[in-house]
């Protein structure tokens, strides 16, 4: 049974549940997390945090197999927590997040037989599948998705089983084939180096999906690479790049007859604990640098070292997609480009679109329930 001590002298409750594992819960943040004050469907919050004092101080506490009882100076009423609820809430430590499935960095070694792959039809029709594809792609950053029908809605059904497609100034969806008068590198022939996409939108899209409908050409093979590992490695090997990458923000812009959308980042983006969370790498779609003339070649020699490593046999990975085949990838770890091709030898034409992190994440969640 769990017990409960009462601490006035640091206004908190010291918990020990049955398990053996503790915790300490501050008077102010129980009063908080009242579940009175929270609505019964929507469990939004409907306490108005500022009639809470500050200091409310507990009175008694009454601890048993399930629940936890307190009572308040100058109040009549009790509040009943469960204590599976505290246990999975306890200040200091971060909740159990089942969209938080860790990530494995990979190399070239990976090679392209090491690419999680799904089957389509699996996919649309059972949710565990769903669900461990899912994890896959989260885990390695990038997944195959195999035997989908020859029509551009095929892709577009697997990423919709996720949640709402991102819409962007190239559409809900887009052609990736050489055409004529582009505005954007993917739409010619020509080599990509890798990269991410939309490092001048306020927000890049989180997962990007690439339907091959046809690759008959010669040339356009795909290339990835993890932008972690390749963050990760500089991290260790160069300190100083690492540090300026993470910490100074340079400016990102797209521009055509239509539109002009600009965003500054950071190369390297890190939580508040240091764990590398994001990459936004793009030299086509870098703006002019405006940094101070005494950082600028600091950061260009950080920049180039990054840029050299994405090119590096040791963390490029090179596969050919075939009609049938979609590869889906976080747009904001792994950097992608494609060798250049001859389309007077066959026709290559990829359909594409992105989901959130946010909403695939959500779909995690809601699969793990």
């Amino acid at each position: 049974m769990a017990t409960a001590e009462l601490r006035q002298n640091d206004g908190t409750i010291a918990i020990t549940f049955s398990n053996g594992a503790t915790g300490a819960f501050p008077f102010i943040w129980l009063k908080d997390n009242d579940p009175a004050g929270f609505h019964p469907q929507t469990q939004e919050r409907v306490t108005d945090l500022t009639a809470i004092d500050l200091d409310v101080k507990a009175s008694a506490v009454e601890a048993d197999d399930s629940t936890l009882t307190i009572s308040w100076d100058g109040e009549d009423t009790k509040t009943v927590y469960q204590l599976d609820w505290l246990a999975a809430h306890v200040p200091g430590q971060y909740a159990a997040d089942p969209a938080k499935t860790g990530f494995k960095h990979w190399r070239t070694d990976l090679g392209a037989d090491g690419i999680p792959r799904a089957n389509a039809k699996e996919v649309l029709e059972s949710d565990a599948a769903l669900k461990e594809w899912l994890k896959q792609t989260q885990i390695f950053g990038y997944s195959i998705v195999e035997g989908l029908d020859d029509n551009t809605e095929a892709g577009m059904d697997v990423a919709r089983r996720i949640g709402f497609l991102r819409e962007t100034n190239f559409g809900v969806t887009f052609e990736v084939q050489s055409k004529p008068n582009p505005n954007n590198l993917a739409y010619t022939p020509i080599a990509l180096p890798l990269h991410t996409d939309l490092t001048n939108q306020e927000l890049p899209p989180g997962f990007q999906f690439l339907h091959c409908l046809a690759n008959e050409a010669v040339g356009g093979g795909s290339l990835f690479c993890d932008g972690y590992a390749i963050a990760e490695d500089l991290q260790k090997e160069d300190p100083e790049a690492f540090e300026l990458l993470s910490t100074v923000s340079v400016p990102f812009r797209f521009h055509d007859g239509e539109v002009d959308i600009r965003a500054r980042k950071k190369v390297i983006n890190l939580d508040e604990d240091g764990t590398i969370i994001e990459i936004c790498f793009n030299a086509h779609l870098a703006d002019i640098f405006d940094l101070e003339p005494t950082l600028m070649t600091r950061y260009y020699r950080a920049y180039r070292k990054y840029m050299a490593m994405t090119r590096s046999k040791d963390y490029v990975v090179t596969l050919k997609l075939k009609g049938g085949e979609m590869v889906v990838f976080d747009n904001r770890r792994v950097l992608h480009g494609r060798d250049a091709f001859d389309p007077n030898t066959g026709f290559r034409h990829l359909h594409g679109c992105y989901v959130d992190r946010g909403e695939f994440e959500s779909r995690l969640r809601v699969l793990s329930r």
